[in-house]
């Protein structure tokens, strides 16, 4: 299903993006890792590789600058030869209650997690387009559904990339390109895990099956919506949250 398919992952050197990759790769899908640092994208990168027995290519990236995904894209295809499948993942935090949030805190968030999609999007079609063909997963979440508190630019960006997905969905389908969105809920990574026990506690309180998610789970639901058992999905928001905006 995913031999000879080439994917790339946006922040994908450590947490959910790495999962992400090594679900990919599990299947001998070729990943490249994309992430801010060289570095540890290149670690990570040859950690697959040895795991998997798969091509790895690591590429350092900002999700924010056009020309970096365009690169990405470009380097991808020099590289491996085409580019099938495409997920926007990186992301980043800058919580604070609506009416203290610092102007830099909103920008920040809304340029990586809504304009980083846009640009990775935008990068992706080109080589799509041409062989008409492609899946493209953008990572969002359930506060672009239900709004969390202290998170307006987070919770607003997120809503922002299930637009965009829809959009892009409609305009792309005519090329043989579906694009589809997953809205993880509370998922156990080092982020989260650095929270207070008491906080951690209240958040699974709020999930149906009384459970914080994982990566993995996360990174399944990316595997099946890059793979043929959903060619005929796009437009998609598919919810990976323990039944936590149930209704939305």
């Amino acid at each position: 299903m995913f031999e000879n398919k080439n994917a790339v992952i946006t922040g994908s050197a450590r947490g959910i993006g790495r999962a992400i990759a090594e679900s990919l790769a599990e299947k001998k899908c070729n990943v490249v890792i994309s992430d801010i640092q060289q570095d540890a994208a290149q670690q990570t990168a040859n950690e697959i590789a040895a795991k998997y027995g798969v091509k790895t290519l690591a590429v350092a990236g900002n999700v924010t600058k056009k020309e970096d995904m365009t690169n990405l894209a470009q380097k991808t295809v020099e590289e491996l030869g085409s580019l099938e499948i495409w997920v926007n993942n990186a992301g980043v935090l800058r919580d604070d209650l609506l009416i203290r949030m610092k102007e830099d805190d909103w920008n920040l968030v809304i340029d990586v997690n809504l304009k980083g999609v846009f640009n990775g999007i935008q990068a992706a079609t080109k080589p799509m387009m041409k062989a008409k063909y492609g899946k493209i997963v953008n990572i969002s979440s359930v506060a672009g559904l239900i709004g969390n508190a202290g998170q307006a630019n987070y919770s607003a960006a997120k809503a922002g990339v299930l637009a965009l997905t829809k959009t892009a969905a409609r305009e792309l389908a005519s090329r043989n390109i579906t694009v589809n969105a997953i809205t993880p809920g509370y998922i156990q990574t080092d982020m989260t895990g650095a929270l207070p026990e008491a906080v951690q506690t209240e958040l699974a309180k709020m999930i149906p099956l009384k459970k914080s998610g994982t990566p993995d789970d996360i990174a399944k639901a990316v595997r099946f919506l890059a793979s043929s058992d959903a060619d005929f999905i796009t437009g998609v928001i598919l919810r990976v949250d323990g039944g936590m905006a149930i209704g939305f």
